[in-house]
């Protein structure tokens, strides 16, 4: 029985390193096609990407009298990854902007009600993923519930 185990092993192993040969040869990279694509790419310089940033400050300059660049917004997928693997300790509610003792609470109530609080707001952000601003600075607990 044990040299019947230890064959079929063998077997396995020595078909796992032929597919594996096979496969790398699959991965074959033509340079003509690289070089093509790297010349008919656009450079991207930083010099509009400043200039565009300044435009933007003194337009908001010339509409409040003060020059101050808007906070930027939080994105959906740190939320969710967030709330995902460290819902439980509210770690997605501090990086979405809520005091302190809102994360603190989740981690004092057993991972947000023993879990349940994170799943709502795991489905929650789910649902409203092109628009979570009205979850960004909630200062509720239940972040689903209405300011």
């Amino acid at each position: 029985m044990k040299k019947l185990l230890l064959f079929s092993l063998l077997a396995v192993a020595t078909l796992t390193v032929r597919a594996a040969d096979i496969s790398a040869d699959a991965y074959v990279i033509n340079d003509q096609q690289v070089e093509q694509l790297i010349a008919q790419s656009e450079d991207v310089s930083l010099a509009v990407v400043n200039t565009d940033l300044f435009q933007s400050q003194q337009v908001t300059a010339g509409l409040t009298g003060t020059a101050r660049v808007k906070a930027s917004s939080k994105e959906f997928v740190p939320a969710i990854l967030l709330n995902f693997f460290l819902g439980g300790l509210g770690i997605h509610r501090l990086y979405l902007g809520t005091k302190t003792f809102t994360w603190v609470g989740y981690i004092l109530s057993c991972g947000g009600i023993f879990g349940i609080v994170p799943l709502v707001d795991f489905i929650v952000l789910i649902m409203h993923n092109d628009n979570i601003s009205p979850y960004v600075d909630n200062t509720n607990f239940f972040m689903w519930a209405k300011n």
